[in-house]
């Protein structure tokens, strides 16, 4: 019984720490309109923060932020937004 409790209270502050997270995310409309072409990768970062993966090819580099259902695109050359595109951000 004791055990259980303790998983129990375990999996609630996991719980309550993703969801904490979650809610934090610097991903929204409001920060996205704060993203212009020119601008470099730091200030990008510095906005919207880490990105939730990177690609890079003979120095262009494609960031995501956000998830499968909404999300951040920036396009960077020689570390300057060249593009960006937003899905389902509010």
């Amino acid at each position: 019984m004791n055990s259980t409790l303790t998983l129990l209270s375990r999996l609630a502050v996991v719980t309550a720490v993703g969801l904490a997270v979650a809610a934090c995310s610097k991903v929204t409309a409001e920060n996205y309109a704060k993203i212009k072409v020119g601008m470099a990768y730091a200030d990008v970062t510095a906005t919207l923060g880490s990105p939730s993966g990177c690609s890079e090819t003979a120095g262009f580099k494609v960031c995501k932020w956000g998830d499968e259902k909404s999300g951040v695109t920036v396009r960077f050359a020689a570390d300057k937004v060249m593009m960006h595109s937003a899905d389902n951000i509010k």
